[in-house]
C-alpha cells in the first residue's frame, strides 16, 4: 500500500529527518517524496491542526514541546502506557508474549546506538499496545507517540539509560507474561518515570548525551 503525503512527512519527523525547528516547504516536501503539491499541502495543515507544526511568519515549522508540555505528556503516556500493559497481561496471546520477549533480547544488540535503540523502543511499545487488544487504546497512544517525535533528543542517549531501559522492559515482559496486570501495569509506569527523568536531566544538561 503506498503511503500518503501526512504520513510520510509523519515519518520523516519521526525519523528525526526534520527536527523541531525545522521549516517544511511544500515544494521540497513534493519533490522528496515524489508526490503533487496539492496532498501535501492538504497533509501539513493537517498536521498543523494537529499541532505537529506550527507557524513561524508565513512559514511552517516542526513544533517543539516547552516544559510544561512535556511534563503534560508524561502523565498521560504514564497512564495510557501502564493501562496498555495491564491489558496485554490479561489478553496478549503467546506469540505475542514470545515477540516480545525476542524483541528484548534483540535490542541488547543495539546498546551504543541510542538511534537505533530508539526506534527499537518504540517499536517493543507499540507491541505492548497492540498486545492491549484495544483499539481505542491503541489510537490514543498513537497520538502521544505521534507527540514524541517533537523531543529533539532520545533518554536513551544518555550514559547507561540503554542498559536500564532494557532491564525495566524485560520486566515488564515477565509481568505480562506471568498475566500479573498489576505488576505489569507498576513496572511500565516506573520504566516510563525513569525515562523522563532522564530526559529532564538531559534538557539540563545534567548527563552525558548526544542528540541523536
Amino acid at each position: 500500500m503506498q503511503k500518503d503525503a501526512y504520513t510520510l512527512i509523519l515519518e520523516a519527523i519521526d525519523q528525526g529527518i526534520y527536527k523541531p525547528g525545522d521549516r517544511l516547504v511544500e515544494a521540497e516536501l513534493a519533490e522528496r517524496f515524489g508526490v503533487s503539491r496539492t496532498p501535501v499541502r492538504e497533509a501539513l495543515q493537517r498536521l498543523e491542526t494537529q499541532s505537529m507544526l506550527t507557524r513561524d511568519g508565513r512559514s511552517l515549522i516542526v513544533a517543539s514541546l516547552d516544559h510544561n508540555q512535556l511534563a503534560e505528556l508524561y502523565v498521560v503516556r504514564s497512564e495510557l502506557e501502564a493501562l496498555a500493559a495491564r491489558l496485554a497481561a490479561k489478553h496478549a496471546t503467546p506469540e505475542e508474549v514470545k515477540v516480545l520477549q525476542d524483541m528484548v533480547e534483540a535490542d541488547r544488540a543495539l546498546l551504543g546506538d541510542p538511534a537505533a535503540l530508539a526506534r527499537a523502543n518504540r517499536r517493543f511499545h507499540k507491541q505492548i499496545h497492540l498486545a492491549s487488544h484495544n483499539r481505542y487504546l491503541v489510537q490514543q497512544l498513537d497520538m502521544v507517540h505521534r507527540s514524541m517525535a517533537l523531543l529533539a533528543t532520545t533518554s536513551l542517549a544518555a550514559e547507561g539509560r540503554g542498559e536500564a531501559a532494557l532491564a525495566e522492559h524485560d520486566a515488564i515482559v515477565k509481568a505480562i507474561a506471568a498475566g500479573d496486570g498489576e505488576a505489569a501495569q507498576q513496572a511500565l509506569r516506573a520504566h516510563i518515570s525513569k525515562a523522563f527523568e532522564t530526559r529532564l536531566k538531559l534538557d539540563a544538561g545534567a548527563v552525558h548525551g548526544s542528540t541523536e
